[in-house]
């Protein structure tokens, strides 16, 4: 395999590809049900599934009542099975519903069945026997059934609710199966098959349909797979079974940390294939994280301890896969107009309570903001004044001040006082030239000879001397002064240290990234937070492009461009979220971030995202911001992250306080990461 299809490999990257199959049922034709399972498993094959998921009792069909009585039924049952395992040997995973006979017994069974071999049969724990449900008239329960042997068909394998399957060379590929039922009961065996080290969870299901029953399968799934703190697999029957009494809609879903990933559509004729591809890498380091996890398997005995591991052969798929999971662009924004709705509701409502808590707790009779014009200070403008409606008190309590500097630009001046008039805020001008010429002419600057020298001593003295105003200010009136970068400034180190914009004496902005504070801004136009005046120089700052101003325009007066400086903030916020909340490794990143951003014209924006922005991005240029990103975060940044003031943590996705979800030596090193991805993406070349 070459190393760009190796890169292209989904096995490479820690992911799973699971199918979860509707084949076509009967009313008990056993040959019939082997042949439609052989040809889903096929068609699995093709399309290089790992894992084929087929419902509860396929190969017998369900809905058969005291036909799974008859020897007739059950010898041509284990006659399949012997054609099936036969059959797959250039197959994938197949987990099939059978009822097997044991120690005169018959068990609702799991078969899985890997490359030729049946490697193992767990039986369904808990039988349902009430409303429509009559399994313990024909069944036996499997549960505490642990350490057996079955024979089927001449084979003779481990038979027992305390299996686990783990892929040979493919240490996190590891998964628990149960049935139907089991997922319904009040702790599934699923639970014990988690915290004893499976990351993909499979259910193997019959399910009549009923009216709203779907929801509750969602539910069930959803809800499993987060408290497992793993993948769920289900697969439901669907046409051919039997509708005497019952209707089926073949319903098969996956989900992975209570994430949908995937669902197969319902109450179709033809046969189903629903592929998913499970990140078990994700898993694996979201259960390292979680210490709660831990905690419950030692509190339940450790599981671990009582199931047996069973091996089965596992050949990866070659490359030019696809991939078959959603990967938003932006992993702060939802694309779902609602459920953006619901969290920008959220985020800006944590922002003003936090405020109005801090401001409470301090003797402060004003609050102080420095306001650019620019989106952040901005944001965080809007958020003080509803926080002063909240509490009651004028917005006059606000003191807005706006400090051009070498390179403010009128518009951005003149959008700064637009807004603080029309909040009705207290707005004062201080121009910080004179302060910083006299500093810069004090340091022998070349600046202050005449020279166009515009470095970083330039630069910061601006900024520091913003800043260094707003807490003496903050001294005179008695106040404190609001901070207002973001998130994603945090994380590029984007932010002068000390006396600058990293300070302040709460930061309410830290825990929003750029990317959605555009659209926070967004919302509170939509939502009408404030009135129609507001409402127009908000949005005519929303399409002002991102500049710190810091440096004069060029020849050809252009402006200072941050993204062309630190890389576009939507590909900073996508390295941001996937490297310091999920902890994936550089390469998996870039793998993700070129099925994201590729291709423009694929996969869903969010809502009213502009046009002209809807650009895509090429892995060299994916590479050069990731490895721009990693520099900035793990070499430079993180004395400025550990000097952090307080700040509300805002999303799920993550935060930086020192005091929260991120904690790291401000002298590490960014090595280890440069190197991962230079091993998969090789040198750069630039």
């Amino acid at each position: 395999m070459s190393e760009a299809d190796d890169f292209l490999s989904i096995h490479r990257h820690g992911l799973v590809r699971v199918a979860a199959a509707t084949p076509a049922a009967s009313a008990g034709d056993v040959a019939a049900n082997a042949r439609s399972i052989l040809a889903v498993a096929r068609q699995a094959a093709e399309r290089r599934a790992d894992l084929v998921l087929f419902p509860e009792l396929c190969l017998s069909s369900y809905a058969i009542d005291d036909l799974h009585l008859q020897d007739a039924l059950l010898d041509r049952v284990e006659q399949e099975v012997g054609h099936l395992v036969a059959a797959s040997a250039d197959l994938p995973l197949l987990l099939i519903g059978a009822p097997l006979r044991r120690a005169g017994r018959v068990y609702n069974c799991a078969l899985v069945i890997a490359r030729g071999r049946l490697i193992g049969v767990v039986p369904k724990s808990y039988l349902p026997n009430y409303r429509e449900y009559y399994e313990k008239r024909w069944f036996a329960s499997g549960a505490g059934l642990t350490g057996l042997d079955i024979e089927v068909a001449g084979m003779t394998v481990p038979f027992g609710t305390d299996l686990l399957f783990a892929a040979e060379g493919f240490a996190d590929f590891i998964f628990h199966v149960e049935i139907c039922e089991d997922y319904w009961a009040p702790l599934p065996p699923s639970t014990f098959g988690a915290m004893a080290g499976a990351l993909i969870l499979c259910n193997l299901s019959a399910s009549n349909i009923t009216i709203g029953k779907s929801r509750d399968r969602h539910l069930l799934s959803a809800s499993q797979s987060m408290r497992c703190v793993a993948a769920y697999a289900y697969s439901a029957a669907g046409a051919g079974e039997s509708t005497t009494d019952l209707a089926w809609d073949g319903q098969a879903m996956v989900h992975e940390l209570g994430d949908l990933l995937g669902e197969s559509g319902r109450f179709g004729d033809s046969p189903e294939l629903l592929l998913a591809d499970i990140d078990v890498q994700r898993v694996r380091l979201e259960r390292m994280r979680n210490g709660t996890f831990n905690d419950s398997a030692a509190a339940a005995g450790h599981p671990e301890t009582r199931f047996r591991r069973l091996s089965f052969p596992f050949t990866p798929a070659k490359a030019d896969m696809g991939l078959h999971r959603p990967v938003r662009r932006f992993p702060f924004v939802p694309a779902d107009p609602l459920r953006l709705d619901a969290d920008c509701y959220e985020a800006f409502n944590i922002q003003v309570e936090a405020l109005v808590t801090r401001f409470r707790a301090t003797a402060g009779r004003h609050m102080v903001i420095g306001v650019s014009g620019g989106l952040d200070s901005t944001h965080a403008l809007i958020v003080a004044a509803k926080a002063c409606d909240r509490m009651g008190l004028p917005r006059s309590t606000l003191l807005g001040y706006t400090m051009p500097g070498f390179a403010t630009g009128e518009q951005t001046k003149g959008n700064a006082w637009a807004l603080m008039n029309a909040l009705g805020i207290t707005g004062e001008e201080i121009d910080i030239r004179p302060a910083a010429r006299q500093m810069l002419a004090d340091m022998d600057h070349p600046f202050a000879r005449g020279e166009a020298v515009y470095d970083i001593t330039f630069e910061n003295v601006q900024a520091g001397l913003r800043t260094d105003y707003l807490f003496r200010l903050a001294n005179r009136h008695g106040g404190f002064v609001i901070g207002t970068g973001d998130l994603s400034e945090l994380g590029l180190g984007w932010c002068t240290y000390g006396v600058g914009d990293q300070m302040s004496h709460y930061a309410v902005n830290s825990g929003v990234p750029k990317t959605l504070i555009q659209f926070l801004i967004r919302w509170c136009i939509a939502t009408d937070q404030f009135d129609d005046p507001t409402k127009r120089i908000l949005d005519a700052i929303l399409n002002t492009e991102i500049s710190p101003e810091l440096v004069p325009a060029g020849a050809g007066g252009a402006l200072q461009s941050t993204e062309s400086k630190v890389g576009p903030y939507a590909l900073n916020d996508f390295f941001l979220h996937h490297i310091v909340r999920l902890g994936l490794p550089p390469s998996k990143v870039a793998f993700l971030a070129w099925h994201a951003w590729g291709d423009a014209a694929v996969g869903e924006w969010p809502p009213d995202y502009p046009e002209d922005a809807r650009v895509a991005y090429d892995l060299p240029t994916i590479r050069r911001w990731l490895d721009n990103f990693l520099y900035r975060f793990f070499a430079i940044s993180q004395f400025k992250r550990s000097a952090l003031p307080n700040g509300p943590k805002v999303s799920a996705g993550g935060a930086l306080s020192p005091r929260g979800d991120w904690r790291a030596p401000s002298d590490g090193v960014a090595g280890p990461w440069l190197d991962e991805l230079a091993s998969a993406l090789g040198p750069r070349q630039d």
